[in-house]
């Protein structure tokens, strides 16, 4: 058996041009904001990577960097500043924060209806309530991605791997919700589980975010499921997913290596961004 390709990389193209097609006729003037404290060379990476997202479908980037040094009240301030901006819908402050400031504190202070990584406390709460709210962008990211290439998810057992606050715990929530391309019958199991292959072999789809390279394998998953790699871990230059490369030979659909997940996080991120922009205008 040879799987299905779950291409992120492309889906996410078509989901900038659609934002692109929406911005103009619905005559939005988004701003997505980003905070970065510090010189962590991956922050920066990915912050870059967001500016040129932005730029490609119309999005303006209200960016602020910030010396290591910064105080707790200087980082308090510029988020309260972007809570009161409204030429910025939604920001995130990206992590990780330096030692010296309180990071669950930062969080806290975004505005929910401005949290474009969909992870606020209040946004999480709505989640569960089944309210609309921004979604965290990963679990978004991959919902939408299980629909675009008909994966059937109605009924079906999912087994999410990992119960991290990004990934694991949002993804459960939101494939149990009544809703399309959800509604389904979800195990969640972690690391500390003994026997994972157990609960994987028994499930018609498989989300993995353990951060666990390699973690599930072709004799863990049952043949024709849909498997997805959330985790991801870095070996140098290298990013390796949970998922053994092999799974392609007993799986029906699988994410790749690269281009799966990652693209949808981002372009779910610009979709929250021109939401708030939408709800704000309304």
């Amino acid at each position: 058996m040879t799987a299905v390709l779950l291409d992120g990389q492309a889906l996410a193209e078509q989901i900038k041009d659609d934002l692109r097609i929406r911005i103009a006729q619905e005559g939005l003037q988004p701003g997505l904001g980003t905070i970065l404290v510090g010189d962590d060379p991956a922050s920066h990476s990915y912050v870059g990577a967001k500016i040129r997202d932005c730029g490609e479908v119309g999005i303006a980037s209200i960016h602020e960097e910030f010396p290591a040094d910064i105080t707790q009240a200087e980082l308090d301030a510029v988020i309260e500043r972007f809570n009161n901006d409204p030429a910025v819908h939604a920001y995130i402050v990206q992590l990780p924060l330096p030692r010296q400031l309180d990071e669950e504190a930062a969080l806290l202070a975004i505005d929910p209806d401005k949290d474009a990584d969909g992870l606020h406390p209040v946004n999480l709460g709505r989640l569960v309530m089944g309210v609309d709210g921004p979604l965290p962008c990963t679990p978004r990211g991959i919902q939408v991605m299980l629909e675009h290439y008909g994966v059937p998810v109605e009924g079906r057992h999912v087994v999410v791997v990992g119960r991290g606050l990004t990934i694991g715990r949002p993804m459960a929530l939101l494939m149990a919700l009544k809703r399309p391309v959800a509604n389904a019958a979800v195990t969640v199991v972690h690391t500390g589980v003994a026997d994972l292959g157990a609960y994987t072999r028994e499930a018609d789809i498989v989300i993995a975010a353990a951060g666990v390279p390699g973690l599930v394998t072709p004799d863990m998953v049952k043949p024709g499921a849909a498997v997805v790699g959330g985790g991801i871990t870095r070996e140098g230059r290298k990013i390796l997913s949970d998922v053994d490369e092999s799974v392609g030979e007993v799986a029906g659909w699988v994410t790749p290596r690269l281009g799966g997940v990652g693209p949808m996080t981002r372009a779910m991120l610009l979709a929250n961004t021109v939401d708030a922009a939408a709800a704000a205008t309304g």
